[in-house]
């Protein structure tokens, strides 16, 4: 055995070459004609005599001496040392690698194991560790079980798997919050996991006689089926590329699905034509009058197994890779799609008379079943009342990578890649296929930010809405900024805040709208300590700054603006704009607001000083974002603020030539 290359005993999850495989990149094998040049090692069976094997949590397995027990495992040999550091790193600080002597077929062997002590057991025992990527592996393996036993219990045959696997769509967001329930608390007993999951199949027979509904129930079920094969494709790319998407992913705390979804929307709307063939397919071979939901996942299943190429992926993921150029600011999007635009939502819809004669305003978005198909794009229906439940309810389709649950506003950031997060935004578009309204974006602030923050200049949100509030021509050669022109991004106040402004200002004076142009908001994710400890990890309330007066467009590219607002928050760390409150509380900012409502239904040119102290601004936070010095490289940083310059220096001359143009 070379010296840099050691055996390695494995008696718990290890034993699982995907999982072994997404720790160190590395597979084996016990035939030793799949062994090839260092990337599959050799594996057999082996003993660990003096050993007993023990699972307090039901999640971890451990080796603590017994002098009359043994191990039964496997021994892998010739691991390198690179490897052998990153399981090092996995197994963690509750075991030690030790020297061991194992038996087997051909005789002794010396290997290394991960044991562990007898007093380390006695100490407080409970699944209250490191979050790492053993929790959610081995409760996905004991759904998985549970639905083999539910499911067409013993069948081998191609289609009771793809059944299987419908099923496990079909409950998605139930096993996506077992895991964090898993992550906070005890270890998922098989009692709770049972009566969790034994629940009945969704399904869609009601609304075959509802007259209300037939119109639109065949534009539900290709999204169902489109949606089902994102997700597989999904699936397929995280069981088969963990160890290159973790390698991805900068930090524990972002959402570990960002690339693999990235990858599988651009493989699906790449093949656009394809998949357009695919849900015409199902929907004539599958009629609904004689079909449930479960076939057509079933039917979304089988297809994303054939569109799955291994070939393709990889050149996917090795161009998102050579594109990422990571941050250290969490950031976050929240997206709005809909066919009716403004008047997706009350009153608007009502006073325009507006139908949506493909989804009806997504009023049966929850009866198919998207609201849990579409978890990992945090998918919900948002009709602006607030409400979190699965009523029925017309509204913008949002979606929001990293979002796990919306009543809790439990969260992850999406990145901290400017050029990911606006790839998400362009692929999301795409593949919905549904018109683009508009776009939030959040910044997570850090610690020092929160309560100090200051309002935003008026020369600089003319700056913003120039770079992203919707500007566009309108009729005779006029320009428009038309998030602030159609009152897209104004409210009343809510009762609270009419509360604190009632009696203290009189008559015309009186706020009786708000901008929400910004807003601070609170999120929460639950943080582990770094190592294994006794510790539960703390549910951890973070704030973003979220920035909501963006127009979504398909053509723009949002890289340059996610960089401007990211380099504004870190230098001059801006708050809400504008609230009530604060319209109460100055006479300064009224008339601002009004300026600002103004020059938005006829704009003028943005001064060259207010550019140049704009873009300054921007400079120094960029360069600033590391504590004192750049986390981007420089030549990044000054293609940003060249890009925003630009798109300001255009904006003015637009305003220019209508100038011109009027003769005014």
């Amino acid at each position: 055995m070379s010296k840099k290359k050691v055996n390695l005993f494995v008696y718990g999850s290890l034993r699982d070459h995907k999982i072994f495989q997404s720790v160190c990149g590395l597979d084996f094998s016990r035939k030793a004609a799949k062994i090839d040049s260092g990337d599959v090692l050799l594996a057999e069976p082996a003993f660990l005599q003096g050993y007993r094997r023990v699972s307090p949590d039901n999640v971890y397995f451990y080796a603590v001496a017994s002098e009359s027990s043994r191990i039964e495992g496997l021994v892998i040999y010739d691991v390198p040392s690179d490897a052998m550091a990153v399981i090092d790193k996995y197994e963690g600080q509750r075991y030690q690698r030790e020297s061991v002597r194992i038996n087997t077929a051909d005789g002794p062997v010396k290997a290394q194991a991960f044991l562990v002590s007898h007093d380390s057991m006695k100490k407080r025992f409970g699944d209250r560790f490191h979050v790492n990527l053993i929790h959610e592996l081995w409760l996905r393996k004991r759904i998985e079980s549970f639905i083999k036993k539910r499911t067409r219990p013993g069948e081998r045959s191609a289609d009771a798997e793809a059944e299987r696997r419908a099923d496990r769509e079909l409950l998605a967001t139930t096993e996506r919050d077992l895991v964090i329930s898993h992550y906070r608390s005890d270890a998922v007993s098989d009692y709770y996991l049972e009566r969790e999951l034994d629940r009945p199949r969704p399904s869609i027979k009601h609304l075959y006689d509802d007259p209300q509904a037939v119109p639109f129930i065949k534009n539900y079920l290709a999204l169902v089926v489109k949606q089902v094969l994102l997700n597989q494709l999904d699936e397929h790319i995280q069981t088969q590329y963990r160890f290159e998407l973790e390698n991805m992913r900068n930090s524990k705390r972002y959402f570990s699905r960002s690339v693999s979804l990235l990858a599988a929307m651009q493989i699906i709307n790449f093949n656009s034509t394809a998949v357009d063939m695919i849900l015409n397919d199902c929907l004539r071979k599958l009629p609904y009058t004689k079909n449930d939901l479960i076939d057509y996942v079933k039917y979304g299943v089988r297809a994303a197994r054939d569109l799955f190429d291994r070939r393709v992926v990889s050149t996917r993921l090795n161009l998102i890779r050579s594109n990422l150029k990571f941050g250290l600011i969490p950031l976050g999007l929240e997206i709005e799609l809909s066919n009716l635009g403004p008047a997706a939502v009350e009153p608007k819809r009502s006073i325009s008379k507006a139908h949506d004669p493909i989804y009806d305003g997504f009023k049966y978005f929850c009866d198919f079943g998207l609201d849990v198909l579409s978890w990992k794009l945090g998918g919900y229906i948002d009709d602006h009342s607030g409400s979190a439940g699965r009523e029925r309810r017309s509204g913008f389709l949002e979606l929001a990578p990293g979002r796990l649950n919306l009543a809790g506003e439990l969260s992850r950031p999406a990145t901290s890649a400017p050029w990911l997060l606006n790839q998400l935004i362009h692929e999301i578009i795409s593949f919905y296929n549904v018109p683009t309204h508009s776009l939030h974006l959040s910044f997570q602030m850090r610690k020092r930010q929160v309560g100090k923050q200051k309002v935003l200049p008026l020369g600089f949100a003319k700056c913003l809405l120039a770079l992203g509030g919707g500007p566009e021509l309108k009729g005779a050669g006029r320009l428009w900024v038309t998030r602030m022109v159609y009152d897209e991004i104004t409210k009343p106040p809510d009762s609270k805040a009419i509360q604190k402004v009632r009696g203290t200002l009189q008559g015309d004076e009186r706020v009786k709208e708000e901008l929400v142009f910004a807003r601070t908001n609170k999120r929460k994710w639950y943080m582990p300590s770094d190592d294994i400890g006794e510790r539960i990890p703390a549910q951890v309330t973070t704030y973003v700054q979220q920035y909501k007066f963006i127009r979504l467009d398909e053509r723009a590219n949002y890289e340059p603006l996610i960089m401007c607002l990211k380099g504004l928050q870190l230098s001059i760390n801006p708050g809400d704009y504008l609230t009530a409150e604060q319209l109460n509380s100055s006479k300064k900012l009224r008339e601002d607001f009004d300026l600002l409502k103004k020059w938005s239904l006829k704009p003028d040119k943005i001064s060259t000083h207010t550019i140049n102290t704009f873009l300054k601004a921007v400079h120094d936070g960029l360069l600033n974002e590391g504590h004192h010095k750049p986390a981007h490289e420089m030549h990044y940083i000054e293609w940003a603020i060249t890009a925003i310059d630009m798109q300001l220096r255009m904006f003015n001359q637009q305003i220019e030539k209508i100038q011109e143009t009027s003769g005014s």
